[in-house]
Order: C-alpha cells, then sequence, then structure tokens
C-alpha cells in the first residue's frame, strides 16, 4: 500500500515538473476551465438541437405513417363493401333467367287453363306464387325492374328491332321483349325492347 501511495507522489511530482517546464506559450495554448466548459456547452446544446430534429423527424414519420395506414383501413372497408356488392350483383344477374322462365312458362298457361284442367290451374297458380316470391325478394334487395313508360333510354333499354306503329311516335317504346334489372342504382341487364320506326 506504500508503495502505491509513494509511487503516486511521484507522478504528481512529475506532472508539476513537466508543468513547469513548459514554456508560457505552451500554457496559454492550453484551455482554461472556463473555455473548456463553454466548449461543452456548445457540444451539448448542438448535440440536444441533432436530437430535438431527429425527434421532429420521427413524429413527422409517424404522422405520416399513421395516416397512411388510416387511409389503407379505409381503402380496404370499401373495397370489402365493393366485393360484397359485386357478388350480390353477381348473384342477382344469375337469377334474371330463372324469373324469365316462371314468366315465360306463366303466359303459356292461360290458353290451356280455359280447357278447365284443374291441374293446370294449380301449376298456375303455384308459378304465380313462386314468381310474386322472387318479387318480393329482389324489392328486398333493392332490385327493381326498369320501367318502360318513361321512353326509350339508351343506358337502359336495348333495342333489338323496329317496327311500324301507327298508335307510338318514332323511337319509342313499342313492346318489351324482355325485362331490364337495376340493382342498387347499377344496371343488372337492359331491357330487349322494340321500337316504332
Amino acid at each position: 500500500m506504500a508503495d502505491k501511495k509513494q509511487r503516486a507522489e511521484e507522478e504528481m511530482k512529475q506532472n508539476e515538473e513537466k508543468e513547469e517546464a513548459m514554456k508560457p506559450e505552451e500554457r496559454e495554448a492550453q484551455p482554461s476551465s472556463e473555455e473548456t466548459t463553454e466548449a461543452c456547452e456548445n457540444e451539448e446544446s448542438s448535440e440536444l438541437a441533432k436530437c430535438q430534429e431527429a425527434l421532429k423527424a420521427c413524429e413527422d414519420k409517424y404522422l405520416r405513417m399513421h395516416a397512411e395506414f388510416e387511409n389503407i383501413k379505409k381503402r380496404m372497408e370499401r373495397e370489402k363493401e365493393q366485393s360484397i356488392a359485386y357478388a350480390q350483383e353477381q348473384f342477382a344477374r344469375d337469377l334474371l333467367p330463372v324469373i324469365d322462365s316462371l314468366e315465360l312458362a306463366l303466359a303459356s298457361i292461360p290458353a290451356s287453363e280455359e280447357s278447365g284442367d284443374e291441374h293446370l290451374k294449380k301449376l298456375r297458380e303455384g308459378v304465380q306464387l313462386t314468381l310474386e316470391q322472387f318479387t318480393k325478394t329482389f324489392e328486398k334487395h333493392q332490385i327493381k325492374v326498369i320501367e318502360v313508360s318513361e321512353g326509350f333510354d339508351p343506358n337502359f333499354h336495348d333495342a333489338v328491332m323496329q317496327v311500324d306503329s301507327d298508335a307510338h311516335e318514332s323511337g319509342e317504346i313499342v313492346q318489351v321483349l324482355q325485362k331490364g334489372y337495376i340493382y342498387r342504382e347499377r344496371l343488372l341487364r337492359p331491357a330487349m325492347v322494340s321500337v316504332a320506326k
């Protein structure tokens, strides 16, 4: 322990001798404690400024990422709703030929009904009830028949032929050959019509 103490004292003496041996210019070149403190404060303030800039950049990046995430979330919700609506639309479009067949079947029965056949009457009633159920279900799910009383509209009607007609003006719908349908303001199928020449 005494050796350590002795060594420390010797080192202190050597340091003092070196300082005394230094030229006055060298002593002035060494910074004073005030200058050292000021330099440290400048370093700390520049580091603080850098940290604040980095923090601002991180906050900005966070806000941008959060906004982007919200936009993605909204877009996914919209796409989900659209895909559900499209699936329903496609299902409704697939049911249209079934309704057409029921309407054709219903239209063909009246001539046979006059023969007095009880089975044909019951068949007609069954087809009529089935068609009514389809119609109610379509209304429930916002599927509507395109009205033709409003006149010919190329957005909703498909003119498949022109006929001579004294009762109708040129371009007016004379007959509906196949009904058209709309699903939530979107066209499922245009109505096939004949128009007057």
